[in-house]
């Protein structure tokens, strides 16, 4: 942990504390666990409060729908809309019928009506997941805006065990579906040449393929990682020229404080389009990943 605000990464960095205004600081307590201390800090409470958030809104938004009830109400209907589009949008165009083989594919991709769209399609099963994932990354996400709490997605832990989660997911549904061995012989796929040729091929082709499977759960972490913790960086460092013009002449520090400002107010506003953006991106990739497990090649 970095002691100090001397620390260039100090905004984004956990700590077992939160900071308030005016320089003040409420610590968090350790807790015993099973004779384990465990010192809670800031991100892992806002991972909590993530989880009341969602659970809150969507124990609501289920009550509302229930008995194929309409959902009214602007607050209400921007959550179902955003369900909707990871459903209709993200889940079933990407992963489609699987095997089941239930009739034309078309009403995956908008051109259907309202019984269709609502009807029970073989991909849904696999929306708590990824509706999941969406909505906790955007969560985690959203709270980066209110100043002195911190996004958990800007650290890399966190952002680690999601990506672990999306792989566990992704070799959990393809083992079901073609089996534990069928899932790893899957991923080479079919080559149409020789056979000498094919044996040489073949395990080459499916150790880059294994390779390939861990290596882009980790692109998982490392982008909402990354692009989390630069655009709070960004904001701590357009405000940074504040303080550092603070004790010059009045000619150089009034400018600066209105640029800063501005520039605050314009990374804020992108920060937020990223938060919804980088929260659609993990769900399609988890979702696209899961779609090529349980399809074999």
């Amino acid at each position: 942990m970095a002691a100090g605000h001397a620390d260039t990464f100090h905004h984004v960095r956990d700590f077992p504390y939160f900071e308030l205004p005016f320089g003040m600081k409420l610590p968090l307590p350790e807790i015993d666990l099973f004779g384990l201390h465990l010192q809670l800090t800031r991100f892992m409470v806002l991972q909590l409060v993530v989880c009341v958030i969602t659970f809150v809104i969507f124990r609501g938004l289920s009550r509302r729908v229930s008995g194929g009830r309409s959902v009214t109400g602007y607050w209400w209907n921007f959550w179902e809309a955003l369900a909707m589009f990871i459903r209709d949008e993200v889940v079933r165009p990407t992963i489609g019928d699987g095997h089941h083989g239930h009739g034309d594919e078309s009403h995956d991709h908008g051109g259907h009506d309202q019984a269709s769209a609502n009807a029970v399609h073989p991909a849904d099963e696999y929306l708590p997941f990824v509706w999941s994932c969406f909505f906790y990354v955007l969560f985690c996400n959203l709270l980066g805006a209110i100043p002195w709490l911190g996004s958990a997605t800007g650290e890399i832990n966190v952002t680690g065990v999601l990506a672990v989660t999306a792989f566990g997911a992704t070799l959990f549904y393809g083992s079901r579906e073609l089996g534990v061995g069928g899932f790893w012989l899957a991923q080479a796929p079919h080559i149409d040449v020789p056979g000498p040729l094919k044996l040489v091929l073949l395990p080459m082709i499916w150790v880059i393929e294994v390779i390939g499977l861990f290596i882009k759960h980790g692109v998982l972490c490392v982008r909402l990682f990354a692009n989390i913790m630069a655009g709070h960086t960004v904001i701590a460092v357009i405000l940074g020229f504040i303080a550092a013009t603070s004790g010059g002449a009045w000619y150089l520090y009034y400018p600066v404080l209105a640029a800063s400002i501005g520039g605050q107010i314009a990374i804020g506003m992108l920060e937020l389009f990223v938060a919804f953006l980088q929260a659609y991106i993990f769900a399609f990739l988890a979702t696209l990943f899961i779609s090529t497990a349980i399809h074999p090649h």
